[in-house]
């Protein structure tokens, strides 16, 4: 039998991290980094601040230093290379445009430090500039554009050259809302256009889960789990995971056993695997707001109570419901609501409705187990 290949690497790695660690001081920023990235493959690391995911992309450039450890690149071993002799383009935080140089010049800036001619860095800045839709741009200078041109100018400089490697480090977070939603979907189609292997840090679970291929979950300089969105969203491997990817309510509770817990004098049973906690174990129950159902509640699951709602938030083409359920109204839950569904129900502030759990989306861990914390 083959063994089982880890979420957190690929049968064909076109970058390959082991083992990085790195300290500052007494501070270790990261422990033990394993990682491996496809070629093509769009990797997004995630997480809160201080959790390490930006020196690990600082690591991979060069423009840090691991304290120990290994990388290795198209085959070819990167650990102690210089920056300037790493396949890679960057995009920063800031865009990191020269103001004082037209758009077309900072574009050109790394073919003319490769020694390109004039005429094909011209030819190549022309087909650059059209690729981010700003062709009649190049005489412009980053002051005359918004924020998310000169973000889309600082992304194909990046990739004037060509790079095996596309790094990104938060690209999106000075921008707008709207700004930046238009902005993810442009990068995630110009990424699978070219097919260069990229790597986003960011803290936006939102960016994350749109944009990746894969999501490398990273909490106090270690990885807490690696795997597609779906499945780090549906099937969180931690509490952390559970806690800092998506809403959710955090309920504390017992374990009957065999599947089974009690929150407050509720009965749940859970689909999850639990084996590993034994009866009269205190737990924390997790449970997304789309965990929750409304309608035909007792044909789709055999956890339900009545409830009353104490409080709703209106979001435009979904609602939260705050809610109390008979028997645990110690612990009030959120649960999500599409508008069309609340105008059929005629609910509001008050009324009273059958709610059920979906035992398959409940995830249930030893009340003893982390959830969310965020290094300063």
């Amino acid at each position: 039998m083959m063994p089982q290949q880890s979420p957190c690497s690929t049968s064909q790695p076109y970058l390959t991290l082991e083992n990085i660690s790195k300290s500052f001081g007494s501070f270790q920023a990261l422990r033990d980094i394993n990682l491996s990235v496809a070629e093509g493959e769009f990797v997004c690391f995630l997480g809160p601040s201080g959790c390490g995911k930006t020196t690990l992309l600082r690591i991979i450039a060069g423009l840090e230093s691991q304290d120990r450890g290994r990388l290795v690149q198209g085959g070819k071993d990167i650990s102690w290379l210089a920056p300037i002799k790493r396949d890679y383009g960057i995009v920063f935080q800031s865009y990191a445009l020269f103001p004082n140089l037209t758009i077309a010049d900072n574009v050109a800036y790394g073919l003319v430090n490769r020694g390109q001619s004039r005429s094909a860095s011209a030819a190549r800045v022309q087909e650059l500039l059209a690729l981010a839709g700003l062709p009649t741009s190049g005489n412009k200078y980053p002051g005359q554009l918004s924020g998310g041109q000169q973000q889309r100018i600082a992304l194909v400089r990046a990739l004037a050259t060509s790079p095996g490697l596309l790094l990104l480090d938060e690209p999106l977070s000075a921008l707008d809302a709207l700004e930046r939603v238009r902005l993810r979907s442009e990068i995630r189609q110009l990424q699978q256009r070219l097919g260069v292997t990229t790597i986003m840090v960011t803290h936006d679970q939102e960016e994350a889960l749109t944009m990746a291929d894969r999501i490398v979950v990273m909490n106090h300089g270690v990885i807490e789990q690696c795997g597609k969105p779906q499945d780090i969203y549906l099937q969180p491997g931690s509490p952390f995971v559970a806690s800092f990817v998506g809403k959710v309510n955090i309920l504390r509770g017992t374990s009957l056993g065999d599947g089974r817990f009690r929150i407050g004098q509720l009965d749940f049973h859970c689909e999850s695997r639990v084996d590993h906690i034994a009866a009269g174990e205190p737990v924390k129950v997790y449970l997304r707001p789309e965990d929750f159902v409304a309608r035909d509640v007792e044909q789709r699951t055999r956890n339900h109570a009545m409830a009353e709602v104490k409080k709703i938030e209106f979001l435009g083409a979904f609602s939260y419901l705050t809610v109390l359920l008979e028997g645990m109204e110690q612990q009030p839950v959120v649960a999500s609501m599409s508008l069309n569904l609340l105008k059929e129900l005629g609910l509001g502030v008050g009324s009273k409705l059958r709610y059920g759990l979906l035992p398959e989306r409940i995830r249930v861990y030893p009340d003893d187990a982390p959830c969310q914390t965020v290094a300063a």
